[in-house]
């Protein structure tokens, strides 16, 4: 029992700390509770553990020394890994969940073989650690998200085809290179931790974020929790296919691509960007096309807001969120869509959420990693 209690103590303290104010013993104690005595005895044992520091006594007013103490931020590290579709990006924080390094590698293959992805993954890993003079033990938590339904056991549903190519056994691999325990989240879901940790969705409770490049997926809060559902569906979008003026989960980046080339030979703007060539449209093309005023690449952006509308309608319908947010590839430019989109949203719902555009760009899942990744961090790190 007095070890649950320093334990209980010694986790209030940290509480108190962490949010990275230095603070007097004396605003510990009215912070926590606890008497001075036992404030010191904690704060000693959190010092010679290596989660708190001591800084140099000031004085008061009075003159008596007053002992201050700070959460030691570099006591360890955390990872946040983006296993995306075409690249991995990979973050490396301090336990404020400041970035102290950041790396990326593209994937040469969509269909690459799991190994290869592996060692892909983990030589982005090995540049963080680097650039930051890092080590593998001081890493603390690691978390990684995947394009795919990922259950309570942090396991890949592989039920749909795409979904399958990111069983690649990652948790797995880097569990035995580097002793790591490796959490894997899908990456919608991460989306969403890392839109209301520092992102436009601070403060929101009842929020949805849209990843929504080449296909579209969803991570939902609902009153400030995650929802994941029984195996991990909660957001996937297979139920677009039955949704009228919609039918598929492709996303906005696919669809301007595709739509795009069907145009080509109406735009002239896109015919210069492309060389002709209707396969060298790129979104970002028709993007810029229709910031220049070019008719044909306005009305596929057009199309697209109508058929984006009818998806966050449906989101307004199913769930009530009050803030519906589209991240991923797509978000710097998805501004050009906001306005179209909000004003067709009550013509297909009686409930019309708020909508952001991501400001994370593409950190937004990495960033989601971070904060997931500190939360086992919190919840482990006396135990």
């Amino acid at each position: 029992m007095p070890q649950l209690i320093r334990q209980v103590n010694a986790r209030r303290v940290l509480g108190a700390l962490a949010g990275g104010a230095p603070l007097t013993s004396t605003e510990l104690v009215d912070a926590t509770g606890l008497t001075r005595a036992t404030v010191h005895a904690v704060c000693q044992d959190l010092i010679e553990q290596g989660w708190v520091l001591e800084l140099e006594n000031q004085r008061s007013s009075k003159g008596r020394p007053s002992r201050r103490f700070q959460f030691n931020e570099r006591a360890g590290y955390v990872l946040g890994i983006d296993v995306g579709a075409a690249k991995t990006t990979v973050l490396l924080a301090d336990l404020h969940g400041d970035t102290v390094a950041r790396s990326g590698l593209p994937f040469s293959d969509l269909l690459m073989p799991s190994d290869e992805r592996v060692d892909t993954i983990d030589r982005a890993v090995r540049q963080a650690m680097d650039t930051a003079g890092v080590g593998a033990k001081q890493i603390l938590a690691v978390t990684a998200g995947v394009p795919a339904p990922v259950d309570r056991a942090g396991k890949v549903t592989t039920t749909d085809r795409f979904w399958g190519i990111f069983d690649i056994g990652l948790s797995g691999a880097l569990t035995r290179r580097y002793g790591w325990s490796v959490q894997l989240e899908n990456d919608a879901n991460l989306a969403a931790l890392g839109e209301r940790w520092r992102g436009v969705a601070r403060g929101v409770d009842d929020l949805i974020v849209l990843i929504a490049g080449e296909r579209v997926g969803a991570g939902c809060v609902e009153s400030g929790r995650l929802l994941h559902g029984r195996q991990g569906g909660v957001g996937e979008m297979a139920y677009l296919k039955q949704v009228r003026g919609v039918g598929s989960a492709e996303g906005i980046a696919a669809l301007a691509r595709q739509w795009g080339a069907e145009a080509i030979a109406d735009s002239p703007l896109l015919t210069a960007y492309a060389d002709a060539d209707p396969s060298a449209v790129t979104s970002e093309m028709v993007f810029a096309a229709a910031a220049n005023g070019d008719t044909a690449a306005r009305a596929v952006l057009a199309r697209i807001a109508s058929r984006m509308a009818r998806i966050v309608a449906s989101l307004g319908d199913l769930l009530n969120p009050e803030l519906v947010v589209l991240a991923g590839a797509v978000a710097d430019s998805v501004g050009a869509l906001l306005a179209d989109i909000e004003a067709q949203l009550p013509t297909y719902t009686y409930t019309p959420p708020r909508l952001a555009a991501s400001m994370l760009g593409d950190i937004v899942v990495a960033t989601g990693a971070v904060r997931h990744a500190l939360d086992c961090v919190e919840a482990n790190r006396l135990s």
